[in-house]
């Protein structure tokens, strides 16, 4: 149960962090720009930070548009889906 918590939290981070930058995930993935595997390891990637907490607050004092945080393991694959694929 804890495993399937801990994933929900950061699958959940991962969407924030891409709505905030304009990337809709799931409109990318339906239109084959994102695999399923792909956005998978972003999550998996996500599970390995030891401070979701800061990304918790950078969501919550940061508007759409801005780049992620550097230590963001996720960083370059939402600023490369953001370049391509921004609402």
């Amino acid at each position: 149960m804890q495993h399937s918590l801990i994933l929900k939290r950061h699958a959940d981070l991962v969407d924030r962090m891409a709505e905030a930058q304009g990337v809709d995930l799931e409109e990318t993935m339906m239109e084959g720009h994102l695999t399923p595997g792909e956005l998978g390891e972003a999550v998996l990637a996500c599970t390995g930070c030891a401070a979701p907490e800061a990304c918790e607050h950078w969501l919550a004092a940061h508007g759409e548009g801005e780049a992620a945080p550097d230590y963001c393991r996720n960083s370059a694959l939402l600023a490369e889906l953001t370049a391509r694929f921004k609402r």
